[in-house]
């Protein structure tokens, strides 16, 4: 439930390409144990069908094979688990180990009954390293969702343009910003107050990937963009949709309860963050979560909603990107 910080993301966001392209290492998701990957992939609503979709029939009419799917940054799973049916082979990479550990034990199965490998890798090797490494010209498609504005983007096209096959996809997706939906019960006061919170506890523990969220993407460095441009890429195909305001990007509906509120606000990385500063307050009521959760109900509450029934409906800005090899 954030909302975009416009005078900070023209000063951070829209700077020069290669300044972009190296933003420093994630850390937070990075150093997530087993246990909060369990958390995660609990808490975190899968997309819906028609992102899935959209993915999958753009790469298939613009000449793309079903042959191998690699997720990056998969962390526990659930969008390599949703493509892996319609591919022969599928791949998972996530520099956490926690999240893989939380992954495999997950698993889930190809469109040729071979289990899902999940291996511990950064986006920026895209596996070479591994005592499996992954091939050259070996990939159909490559997936990211959610994780690209942590991507070191100048390395991460050089190896998307090693392992892709000719004709081969990368799919990179956000769900961008969050904001109350209007059918809200005094929706822009309460939107007020969520940014108001933002501001006051959660600004400090802001990153540059997560401003590049804010903007949909429109500021992620792509091939073509970059100080040294790689040339494996086609411009003249490049592929986005937006996701409008009354289409739905998650399969969860965006309706929450505060409990499930609190769990899905308690795994974006800025909360992550706060927490880990002061872990003293986690689960008290001087936690962040707590916060946002007491100042949702006392409005809902003030605007006639009943004690024990507050909701809160959010709307999701998302976008998807595909980038095709010649």
């Amino acid at each position: 439930m954030f909302h975009e910080d416009k005078k900070r993301l023209v000063l951070i966001v829209m700077s020069e390409s290669s300044s972009i392209a190296t933003l420093p290492a994630e850390k937070t998701f990075t150093a997530y144990s087993q246990e909060q990957g369990k958390a995660y992939a609990q808490s975190r609503p899968d997309y819906h069908f028609t992102v899935y979709e959209t993915i999958l029939n753009h790469h298939k009419t613009s000449g793309g094979l079903l042959d191998t799917i690699l997720d990056v940054g998969c962390g526990p799973g659930n969008v390599v688990r949703a493509f892996s049916p319609h591919f022969s082979h599928a791949i998972g990479l996530d520099p956490s180990e926690g999240m893989m550990a939380t992954a495999r034990s997950l698993g889930g199965l190809t469109s040729t009954s071979e289990q899902i490998r999940y291996e511990v890798s950064t986006a920026e090797d895209l596996g070479i390293n591994l005592p499996q490494a992954i091939q050259d010209a070996s990939v159909d498609l490559i997936t990211a969702a959610n994780a690209a504005h942590w991507f070191d983007m100048s390395r991460f096209w050089a190896s998307a343009a090693r392992v892709l096959k000719p004709g081969g996809s990368a799919a990179l997706w956000t769900s961008g910003r969050s904001s109350i939906h209007p059918s809200v019960p005094g929706a822009t006061i309460l939107q007020d107050i969520m940014n108001q919170i933002e501001e006051k506890y959660l600004r400090p523990f802001f990153e540059p990937g997560n401003l590049l969220t804010r903007s949909r993407y429109t500021s992620l460095p792509l091939p073509w963009t970059l100080e040294q441009p790689i040339s494996e890429f086609d411009e003249s195909t490049f592929f986005r949709k937006d996701w409008d305001v009354d289409e739905q990007f998650y399969s969860l509906e965006p309706e929450l309860n505060m409990d499930m509120f609190e769990k899905m606000i308690a795994t974006s990385s800025p909360v992550t963050r706060w927490r880990q500063a002061h872990p003293r307050d986690v689960g008290t009521e001087n936690d962040v979560v707590r916060i946002y959760r007491r100042a949702i109900e006392r409005h809902l509450n003030e605007a006639g909603v009943e004690k024990g029934k507050e909701r809160i409906k959010g709307v999701i800005h998302g976008a998807v990107l595909i980038v095709k090899k010649k």
